[in-house]
């Protein structure tokens, strides 16, 4: 298989991310219903037993050591791990390449239907009365965000804050986890795999921008986006084959067609063929041809 183009790659994983973006802004749910959600989410983890993130967003919060590390940790991996893992994978992984893009993207997608679908608000903006604490407006003298998630000061209308349910921070770190930990060759490439996806839920929670359940609808979005992606490819290169061989019908209609293509040209008499003193093909009876093989050579 042909290695894909570097600038090919570029402009479609810019294209897709665009779209992605802008589909999170485009999708923004209401204020009202994104705290419905978040609030039965809490509730629903309380009956679980499950609901991890007011001590760990207490923790964060009480312990400046580790609540601005998180907000950092928050605010930059998402954009770089990621991108800097596809570029290994296409610089030293290339076979494997374009089914590890097409799984992350395919898991993209169905995270902005997600978002669509339930607005949730975050822990950080629920009611103070729930308990949590915005880390990142808290510690914000030491970063350049401000109150609004982990956008710069400024720049906060330029993100959706309701798009909480599920957490692709959290299912991109998943990727490029099993991304490390599959395609690694060293014990410690394979140890930041596992740690970087148990690193990561650990920061959403106690940053309070999500909660537990938002972290596993991540994995499962991943999940899917994993059993989604051979047939997406099966989808693109049927498209392409028929492209292929539509073109290479239109550019061989002239005198040169098959040329250069490896095809054996056609037999221009089509089977027409003619005996000697023939004129034209089946001339002569059958009974003159057996006449003729029945004749022995002088």
């Amino acid at each position: 298989m042909r290695k894909p183009r570097w600038w090919a790659e570029l402009s479609l994983i810019g294209v897709v991310y665009a779209a992605y973006t802008g589909g999170r802004l485009l999708v923004r749910g209401d204020e009202a219903s994104a705290v419905d959600h978040g609030l039965a989410i809490l509730r629903l983890e309380g009956l679980l037993g499950i609901d991890a993130e007011r001590p760990l967003n207490r923790l964060f919060t009480d312990v400046p050591a580790l609540g601005i590390p998180a907000d950092f940790a928050y605010a930059t991996l998402h954009y770089l791990v990621t991108p800097v893992v596809l570029v290994w994978m296409f610089r030293r992984r290339p076979a494997h390449y374009r089914a590890a893009r097409a799984w992350l993207m395919a898991a993209t997608l169905l995270g902005l239907v997600g978002f669509t679908l339930l607005p949730t608000c975050p822990p950080r903006l629920l009611d103070a009365a729930h308990g949590f604490t915005d880390t990142m407006a808290h510690f914000s003298a030491y970063g350049w965000w401000g109150g609004e998630a982990s956008a710069p000061r400024g720049l906060g209308g330029m993100t959706n804050q309701y798009a909480a349910m599920p957490s692709l921070h959290v299912g991109w770190a998943l990727w490029c986890g099993v991304m490390l930990w599959r395609y690694g060759r060293t014990p410690l490439v394979k140890a930041l795999g596992v740690a970087y996806p148990l690193l990561t839920t650990v920061v959403v929670m106690g940053t309070a921008n999500h909660y537990l359940l938002d972290a596993v609808a991540g994995a499962a979005v991943m999940g899917a986006g994993f059993l989604l992606a051979p047939h997406a490819l099966r989808v693109v290169d049927r498209l392409r084959g028929t492209t292929v061989r539509t073109a290479g019908t239109e550019g061989g209609t002239g005198a040169g067609a098959g040329a250069g293509t490896g095809e054996a040209p056609p037999v221009v008499s089509g089977g027409c063929e003619t005996f000697a003193g023939e004129h034209i093909p089946g001339q002569r009876s059958a009974a003159t041809a057996a006449d003729d093989t029945s004749t022995p050579a002088r």
